[in-house]
């Protein structure tokens, strides 16, 4: 199979899909991979890495895409590139389609196969291809929102460890998912008081056994978030519903509850963000201010630490991508349930539920199309 690994356009991201010793194996089983120029660079990975174990670096990003019949990226295709996909293509990324509507159509009028990151999950419901990044962007909105804390930033000037005889800041996490546990890690490390607040007592349950003494945890409904963010200097949005748009739990009206200069960090951007007031942001834009309250959107957060990111990221992705290489998209998700859970879109047929709901599409269950694709 031809495999294709585009330079990533997106602003800000500097990852690469597959690294050299991806190419490598790939190269070994007999396929063939070609490179954008400069894929890697953002990474620490130069072209010569990819050329020295049998890579294509390729200058043209068309002609990169004509050729290619499995395209593997890192972030959903932009509109520069939404007309190189073809019927032909099968393409593995992060979509998060549920945030875009543009994107959504975008990829049923190309007809292609996509196979997106954030949906193969395990048969316990585990999200393998989204745990890395949301490791990583849990931990970064921790980092992050202590920067813009700073005065010099537009922030309270708080600095969330405190000092003796100063207490520390108050972090409010919503969501005790893999984002939000990561954020409590960082934030508890560096001593803030922190409030983690979710509907899954089970979790909570876990995470009071593991979590050291200066995390609360909370059940989530309206009267405890608005309490919670009432004291917040931080407020970090972790919620996800794999494939969905994320529920919106924080509104406008309710940031006049919160502290002039506190910082709102939205990991949900992604699939939509779960405060009201949440936008997509750039790494070279990252913040706004509504109500006198930081907004920080980056939609890709992990691509600010390309070299961990491309790592941790690879680590999970590429076991999948190989598969997909070797056996074909239809027996490769036959064959792996997992897999085929992250089967979007097939053919211009919306394969996942919460994408279809959120645009009022027609939804087409994954099992009917592996049947249909089977029997041609």
């Amino acid at each position: 199979m031809i495999v294709g690994v585009p330079k990533e356009i997106k602003t800000g991201e500097n990852r690469v899909s597959v690294v050299p010793a991806g190419v490598e194996s790939l190269v070994r089983g007999g396929h063939k991979v070609l490179v954008g120029t400069g894929a890697g660079i953002g990474s620490g990975f130069e072209d010569t890495a990819f050329l020295n174990v049998g890579g294509t670096i390729i200058d043209d990003p068309d002609a990169l895409w004509d050729e290619a019949e499995l395209v593997v990226k890192v972030k959903e295709p932009t509109a520069e590139e939404y007309q190189r996909i073809r019927p032909s293509h099968v393409i593995f990324t992060y979509f998060h389609f549920a945030a875009s509507e543009e994107l959504t159509r975008a990829l049923i009028d190309s007809r292609a196969v996509a196979i997106a990151y954030e949906t193969v999950q395990l048969p316990g419901g585990d999200l393998p291809l989204l745990t890395p990044m949301s490791e990583v962007a849990g931990r970064m909105a921790i980092q992050e929102g202590a920067k813009y804390l700073e005065k010099a930033f537009g922030g309270r000037g708080i600095l969330l460890a405190g000092v003796p005889g100063v207490r520390p800041a108050n972090i409010v996490i919503i969501g005790a998912g893999i984002v939000g546990t990561n954020a409590a890690k960082m934030a508890a490390g560096l001593g803030a008081h922190v409030t983690i607040l979710d509907v899954n007592l089970d979790r909570l349950r876990y995470l009071d056994d593991v979590m050291p003494a200066n995390v609360d945890l909370v059940y989530s409904n309206r009267p405890n978030i608005l309490e919670a963010i009432s004291q917040a200097d931080l407020l970090i949005g972790a919620v996800l519903v794999p494939g969905a748009k994320a529920p919106t739990l924080v509104l406008r009206a309710d940031l006049k509850l919160m502290k002039q200069g506190a910082v709102i960090v939205d990991v949900a951007v992604d699939q939509g963000g779960c405060i009201e007031t949440t936008r997509p942001t750039t790494h070279e834009d990252p913040l706004y201010v509504v109500e006198g309250v930081g907004h920080y959107g980056v939609t890709n957060m992990p691509g600010a630490v390309p070299h961990t990111s491309t790592l941790a990221l690879t680590n999970a992705t590429f076991p999948y991508a190989l598969k997909l290489a070797d056996d074909g998209w239809e027996r490769a998700c036959r064959e792996d349930r997992a897999l085929a859970m992250g089967i979007n879109m097939v053919d211009g047929q919306v394969t996942a539920r919460g994408v279809a709901e959120a645009f009022g599409l027609q939804y087409v269950p994954i099992d009917d199309v592996l049947s249909t694709a089977a029997a041609s």
